[in-house]
């Protein structure tokens, strides 16, 4: 299970509430993990309306099969800085885009991703974290699941996470650009 929550007080009324406040899953992942049948209270498969009870254990199983069809697979190298089972994060080159568009249709580094996926028989859609621009190098961040994915743009949209650029310049910068 990925995410568990063990009742200690009557903070939530039943489980659709638990997941709405205390996870703060959104509509549409509510809506999934609905269809999937893939929340659980007390081991067994649960109806979001059932109440909980002080000693209550609520599971939540994100794993179910995606697919990105609208990405072509592409055989690339991958700088792969850090992996576990919610993230792919990956050191980008320069002169590559992030996501396919109509001229870089196969070779993208969401190409490169999917392809990487397949071969670890990893059946998640494809879901960028962050973005940065094709001639730009740097950290790309790729979430495993849309959870993931939804916490950490809400902590980007709240100022929550810390991104640093470092830029290499050659010569000496007037003072109107060391403003920029």
């Amino acid at each position: 299970m990925d995410l568990k929550y063990r009742v200690i007080d009557n903070k939530y009324y039943n489980v659709k509430d638990l997941l709405r406040s205390y996870f703060q899953i959104s509509s549409r992942l509510y809506t999934k993990l609905k269809s999937h049948k893939h929340i659980y209270l007390n081991g067994n498969n649960s109806f979001f309306s059932d109440t909980l009870n002080i000693g209550d254990i609520v599971e939540v199983d994100l794993y179910f099969e995606e697919t990105s069809e609208n990405i072509v697979p592409t055989k690339m190298k991958l700088d792969i800085l850090f992996e576990d089972n919610y993230l792919l994060i990956l050191n980008k080159p320069s002169n590559i885009a992030v996501h396919p568009s109509l001229r870089h249709y196969d070779t993208s580094l969401s190409n490169g991703v999917k392809e990487y996926f397949n071969e670890i028989s990893l059946n998640r859609k494809i879901r960028i974290v962050n973005r940065l621009d094709r001639d730009t190098s740097g950290i790309v961040i790729f979430a495993k699941n849309e959870y993931i994915q939804e916490a950490l743009t809400s902590q980007m949209k709240n100022n929550k996470f810390k991104k640093e650029y470092i830029a290499i310049v050659d010569g000496i910068l007037n003072e109107k650009s060391r403003n920029y």
